[in-house]
């Protein structure tokens, strides 16, 4: 089957075309980074209005990419949320309408599912495995039994990682968004030289918590008597990633072995840190697992990550009805594709 993807949770407008759930033949995004940079993050109206004039080019592009018409796709997957519910309502809207209009099966996917199920577009992953979900609005711990079977492990209790990285970079006076520039930093820096906390570490949850390192961060720069710039900068970014770092990548080591899980998926956004990447990587060959990282095109929001799943609810027969509405809110372990037999 041929499936047209679209994606619009936040703010990057997307589209992709994939061949039975695992070829990408074209994945288009339109960012709207410099849009929100002014603002230091995204502001949801704005983002709204961005969608609304982007869509239907993204979607002309991800079909010319692909080399086929609309009369050849098979089916429809859209991001039906969490997200912002008026950029979801984009997204869905026009899914809707071409599975309307061309008699096309549509399949609603939780955007972390796309996240997580992302490396099987690029790689065979046996299940059960081990999920890391770490982006600007998510940071869980999912048990992963099949596509459409999940389980939550652990979750943060307030701030999501990315959502700290980008935090702490503002407080630093650096551009938006700041992960991918405090991630260039601290490669400068030295990690050792600020003892942040490392919040809910040593308990015997599988919870995560940022605030406090970002709280941390704050006290630190406040205490300082003039700008931070220089290899004090870069050395307070080292730190402070270290920190975050250190939290992620020993919890999920700690759900590895609690649940005897030897594959390891770590997906979403900050899956691009590198940080994380080498840590995970080196913890992963002392414990004896295997872990999984979808190439960085694949970790920010994308359209071909829904692709797995939805490629899967429709060869099942499972459609979503046309009535489908987005979702601010929705716990992965309750998510699936609507039933519409």
């Amino acid at each position: 089957m041929l499936l047209l993807c679209i994606e619009s949770s936040c703010d990057e407008t997307a589209a992709a075309v994939v061949r039975d759930g695992r070829s990408i033949l074209s994945n288009v995004v339109a960012s709207q980074v410099d849009v929100h940079a002014r603002y230091g993050g995204v502001v949801p109206e704005l983002a709204s209005r961005k969608h609304l004039e982007a869509i239907t080019v993204v979607v002309d592009e991800a079909l010319g990419k692909a080399g086929v018409s609309l009369g050849e796709i098979g089916g429809i997957a859209v991001t039906r949320g969490p997200g912002l519910v008026g950029a979801l309502l984009v997204g869905l809207s026009v899914a809707k309408s071409i599975a309307f209009a061309r008699d096309l099966p549509l399949a609603g996917v939780h955007h972390m599912e796309g996240h997580i199920l992302a490396p099987l577009l690029e790689q065979e992953i046996p299940f059960p495995y081990l999920a890391l979900a770490v982006s600007g609005g998510h940071t869980h711990l999912y048990r992963v039994e099949d596509i459409g079977s999940y389980r939550i492990l652990g979750r943060t209790l307030d701030d999501a990682a990315g959502e700290a990285f980008d935090k702490v970079a503002k407080l630093l006076g650096l551009a938006y968004p700041g992960g991918v520039l405090i991630d260039r930093l601290a490669a400068q820096g030295n990690p050792q030289a600020i003892d942040f906390p490392r919040p809910l570490l040593h308990q015997k949850n599988l919870d995560f918590s940022f605030s406090g390192i970002k709280t941390a961060v704050l006290n630190h720069v406040r205490r300082q008597s003039g700008p931070i710039e220089g290899d004090q900068l870069k050395d307070l970014a080292a730190s402070f990633q270290e920190a975050v770092v250190d939290v992620l990548s020993r919890k999920t080591m700690r759900a590895a072995e609690e649940t005897g899980l030897k594959r390891i998926v770590v997906a979403g956004g900050v899956a691009c840190n590198s940080g994380l990447r080498t840590r995970m990587q080196t913890l992963a060959r002392e414990k004896g697992v295997s872990v999984h990282f979808p190439s960085p095109a694949l970790c920010g929001d994308n359209a071909a990550m829904l692709a797995v799943a939805g490629d899967r609810y429709l060869e099942e027969g499972r459609r979503a009805p046309l009535d489908l509405n987005a979702l601010a809110s929705w716990p992965l372990d309750q998510a699936g594709c609507e039933l519409s037999r």
